[in-house]
C-alpha cells in the first residue's frame, strides 16, 4: 500500500509449544502452531486473517499481543523492536545481542565502514544501528543498557496502544465487576483520569458502543450476546489504541447480531482512525470488514492480497478449496467444489510441499 505507513510489522515470527511426557515431563517434540509468519499492517487498515480451525491465526494474534511469548522471529510496531520488552533481563539481554550486536559487527567488517553500512539498512534496523555505532559508541553493555531502560513505561505503552476482543462474550468478561468497573480497568490503571473523569470516559465509550451510559452499574449477565461483545469492545476501545486484534469477535453471535457488530466496528475505525487485525474463519465476513486477507495454513501464511484479487483470482490451491466452500444466496446457481482429500495434516511433524 504506496504511502502508507506501517503500524506493525511481524518477521518470521515462530510459535512452537512444547510436548512432554513422561514421570519427568521431558519434551518429547513441538507442535508448530506459527512457524515462520511474516507481514505487514498499515495504518487505518483491516488486515483479515482467515483458515480453518487450528492454522494458527489465533496464535499469531495472542503472539503478537504477547499473551504467548513468541519461540522466535520480531514484532515491530512503529519502527520499534517490542519483541525483548516481556522478556527477562538475561533473555532480552541474549536476544538483542544475537538480533543486533553481532549482526551489527559482522555487516561492520562486511561493509568496511559504518556510514556504507547505514546506507544499505532501512526501518528499525538502520535506527538501531546508528544507537549502536553512534550513541553506544559499538559498545554491547551501552547498546543493551539503552534499549532495556524505561522498559517498564515501554511495556505500559505497549499494552495500552495494542488491544484485543476475544470471541466469547461470556467468559471474558468477569461475572463478579460491574460493566463501569470492566471498562474503566484500563483507564485507572494507566492514569488516564479517576474519579468523576474516569466515570465520564467510560460513559461516553459506552454510548459509542451502543450501550446505554446508565447501564455501566450493570453486571455482565444482565445483557444479551450482542450487548456483551459491545462491552468488550468498549473496554478494548478505553485506552484509545492503535492496533485492536478481533479474534474471531462475531463468531459466538448469532447472525442478526454479527453485521451490528461489523458495522459498529467500522464505524469506530473511521471516527477513531483505528487499525484492525480481524481473525477469522467466516470468508463472507472478512471479504466485508477487510482490505487485505492473509490466508493462513499449517501455521504459514500461504497467500496475502487485497480482498478484490483474493476473491477473483485465488492462486493458492488451499486458497481455492475455501472459496469453493462459499455458498451462492441462489437456488438455481451451483458452484464446483474442490474437495481436499486426506486427513488434515498435524502440526506436530507437518509434511513437506505445499504450505
Amino acid at each position: 500500500m504506496v504511502g502508507k505507513k506501517i503500524l506493525l510489522r511481524v518477521e518470521n515470527l515462530v510459535k512452537h509449544f512444547p510436548i512432554r511426557a513422561g514421570v519427568f515431563k521431558r519434551i518429547v517434540g513441538w507442535v508448530k502452531a506459527v512457524d515462520g509468519v511474516s507481514f505487514d499492517v498499515y495504518e487505518g487498515e483491516t488486515l483479515g486473517l482467515v483458515g480453518e480451525s487450528g492454522c494458527g491465526k489465533t496464535t499469531v494474534g495472542m503472539t503478537i499481543l504477547r499473551l504467548y511469548e513468541p519461540t522466535s522471529g520480531r514484532i515491530i510496531v512503529e519502527d520499534e523492536d517490542t519483541t525483548y520488552y516481556f522478556m527477562s533481563r538475561f533473555k532480552a539481554s541474549s536476544y538483542i545481542k544475537k538480533t543486533y550486536i553481532n549482526r551489527f559487527r559482522k555487516l561492520l567488517k562486511d561493509y568496511g565502514s559504518v556510514d556504507s553500512l547505514l546506507r544499505d539498512l532501512e526501518g528499525v534496523d538502520e535506527k538501531y544501528a546508528r544507537i549502536f555505532f553512534e550513541d553506544a559508541k559499538g559498545s554491547g553493555s551501552r547498546f543493551i543498557k539503552y534499549l532495556l531502560s524505561d522498559i517498564q513505561e515501554k511495556r505500559k505503552n505497549f499494552r495500552k496502544n495494542m488491544q484485543i476482543v476475544f470471541q466469547d462474550p461470556y467468559s471474558s468478561l468477569n461475572p463478579r465487576m460491574r460493566v463501569k468497573s470492566i471498562v474503566g480497568e484500563g483507564i485507572k490503571a494507566h492514569k488516564l483520569a479517576d474519579g468523576k473523569k474516569a466515570e465520564e470516559m467510560v460513559r461516553e465509550i459506552l454510548k459509542d458502543v451502543g450501550i446505554i451510559p446508565d447501564h455501566m452499574y450493570r453486571f455482565p449477565h444482565e445483557f444479551s450476546g450482542g450487548q456483551r461483545q459491545r462491552i468488550g469492545i468498549a473496554r478494548a476501545m478505553a485506552l484509545s489504541p492503535k492496533l485492536m486484534i478481533a479474534d474471531e469477535a462475531v463468531a459466538a453471535l448469532d447472525v442478526s447480531i454479527r453485521s451490528q457488530i461489523i458495522n459498529l466496528m467500522e464505524d469506530l475505525q473511521n471516527e477513531h482512525k483505528l487499525t484492525y487485525i480481524f481473525i477469522s474463519h467466516d470468508l463472507a465476513v472478512v471479504k466485508h470488514i477487510s482490505d487485505r486477507i492473509a490466508v493462513m495454513y499449517l501455521g504459514k501464511i500461504v497467500e496475502l492480497v487485497d480482498k478484490k484479487t483474493l476473491f477473483e483470482n485465488p492462486l493458492h490451491p488451499y486458497t481455492k478449496a475455501l472459496m469453493s466452500a462459499i455458498p451462492i444466496p441462489d437456488p438455481n446457481k451451483r458452484r464446483k467444489r474442490i474437495i481436499l482429500k486426506g486427513d488434515v495434516p498435524s502440526p506436530i511433524n507437518p509434511p513437506s510441499g505445499c504450505r
